[in-house]
């Protein structure tokens, strides 16, 4: 454990990806099995542990020094680990701390009773950074700069394999990936792929402006919407079906009706939708149904679920990605001609003469369900990653509103001394009385400079305090940009902004003439696409 809180520790300290990987590296080298595994499904997501809650973790510090104490110190802090480590106290007659494979195994067979006394006795074997990485570990939140794909490229560097090779079989493989460590060590064979409903690598697309298309021939190309949903990959083979995002999270539990009506064998890349009849819902409708434990039947009814199809990667055991993108999309039409799949339809290529042509096309619909064109290479085959060139996606300007600070809570991680995340709000009439309503939160948009100086304003300017959440003074204003608005009964304002981001800080207008939720409404598309 001592070994991993180290690495975890180095990694919270260096900003730069090269050396994170090699520090990755390096311990999974130097580290033995099951530990190296256990470390891996931790840097990638892949623990979780039902009996260890954060609320046993708060009643621990309780415990230790006082529930007021504790809050107040965890206020100050914003971290529960770094709170709970910084306040714990080590024992040397508690004995040696816990390998990473023995806190994992022992945490895994725990029960909720047997927890709190296990991870004591541990707490106080532990140094100060041990504590912060085995609280860190109990509550998923590593937090340390470290994306899954950031450690799968550690553990490809490890066997000299390229990372989609490891992405190809990563999910028919379980943590410690001792099958995983075998192959890339060449102790053993390749593990499977495409076996049980595996996820494939998704190909990503790159961003492109509309002075940038002039230095590409159109004829290469082909357009597609681009749907404003979530991007997911169907996958179903020998039996097993699975719905996941584009990173590889098995989102199935969530969308039973999508996994309901698949009847075939493929692996298939589309774009996860509600659609009542031939309307595409707003984005609002479909967040009702992400990141949901149960689904209710109402749910279902409500908010139906459907994939658009944008391309296929394997077909009745086929596998296409090596083919070029034409050849691709006719072996999915002639699929989806053969017999209607329910629950499943294709996205509409766009035809086009010219760059010009296209931008007409692209201001002209205006529809909430497309925001904005995907751009193909006709001969691209399907790769892993985001290859420069092949790729791009041509998203409709954004739109801005002026918005006044009417919130601010401190962040997590490296951002944990900072007031980060913004509450925002615009004008209305209530009852002939002005006054705020929150329309949003955002917590990126800024550089480092412009975090330290919006957080001293808020320091500077709060009126009221809610545990880790102050209020301040109305008088900030925000320029926000955001990619949609849909109206929303869950908010007190009645719009959702979809993706806001602070764009600027407008400390040359004043408040009083931010904008209205009135101004919010009038964007709100009048209906769907179909």
């Amino acid at each position: 454990m001592q070994a991993f809180a180290e690495l975890l520790d180095a990694l919270s300290f260096q900003p730069a990806r090269n050396s994170k990987l090699r520090l990755i590296e390096t311990y999974l080298r130097q580290t033995p099995d099951p530990n190296r595994g256990w470390a891996l499904a931790a840097l990638t997501g892949g623990l979780s542990f039902a009996a260890a809650k954060p609320a046993i973790l708060r009643s621990l510090g309780e415990e230790k020094i006082g529930a007021e104490l504790f809050h107040w110190s965890h206020d100050y802090v914003g971290d529960l680990a770094e709170t709970l480590a910084l306040i714990w106290e080590t024992k040397p007659e508690a004995g040696p701390p816990p390998a990473l494979g023995e806190v994992v195994e022992t945490l895994q067979r725990a029960t909720k009773m047997q927890t709190p006394a296990i991870l004591k006795r541990w707490l106080d074997s532990l140094d100060a950074t041990g504590r912060w990485a085995l609280l860190k570990l109990l509550t998923g939140a590593l937090r340390v700069g470290v994306s899954a794909r950031l450690a799968k490229q550690a553990v490809a560097n490890i066997g000299t394999q390229p990372v989609s090779e490891v992405e190809e079989v990563w999910h028919a493989l379980s943590p410690p990936y001792r099958p995983l460590f075998d192959w890339l060590l060449k102790e053993g064979p390749k593990p499977s792929t495409n076996r049980g409903g595996a996820f494939l690598p998704a190909m990503l697309a790159n961003p492109i402006e509309r002075a940038e298309l002039d230095a590409l021939d159109p004829a290469h190309f082909r357009a597609e919407w681009k749907w404003d949903g979530i991007r997911v990959q169907v996958s179903a083979s020998d039996g097993v079906k699975r719905l996941y995002s584009r990173a590889g999270e098995d989102v199935s539990a969530a969308f039973p009706d999508i996994i309901e009506a698949i009847d075939f064998e493929g692996v298939f890349d589309g774009e996860l939708l509600v659609r009542r009849e031939e309307a595409i819902a707003p984005f609002n409708d479909l967040q009702q149904r992400l990141n949901r434990k149960m689904v209710t039947p109402k749910m279902l009814k409500d908010h139906p679920a459907h994939v658009r199809l944008y391309d296929a990667l394997w077909i009745e055991g086929v596998d296409l990605r090596a083919l070029p993108f034409d050849e691709r999309r006719a072996r999915l039409e002639a699929w989806m001609a053969r017999k209607p799949h329910q629950r499943f339809d294709l996205s509409p290529m766009v035809p086009f003469t010219d760059w010009a042509h296209l931008a007409q096309l692209r201001e002209e619909v205006r529809s909430d369900g497309i925001e904005g064109l995907m751009l193909k290479r006709a001969d691209s085959p399907y790769l892993s990653g985001r290859p420069k060139g092949p790729w791009f996606k041509w998203k409709r300007d954004p739109h801005l509103a002026d918005c006044v600070l009417m919130y601010a809570q401190r962040g997590h991680g490296k951002r944990s001394s900072f007031y980060s995340d913004f509450t925002f709000g615009c004008w209305r009439d209530n009852e002939g009385k002005r006054e705020l309503a929150p329309v949003g939160k955002a917590y990126f948009g800024f550089t480092d400079e412009e975090l330290r100086w919006l957080d001293k304003w808020v320091r500077d300017h709060t009126t009221n305090r809610f545990g880790p959440v102050r209020e301040v003074e109305p008088d900030l204003v925000l320029e926000i940009a955001f990619d949609g608005i849909a109206r929303s009964t869950r908010h007190k304002s009645g719009v959702a902004m979809r993706f806001p981001r602070i764009n600027r800080i407008r400390t040359d207008k004043p408040a009083g003439e931010a904008d209205t939720v009135d101004n919010l409404l009038q964007l709100v598309p009048s209906s769907g696409h179909g």
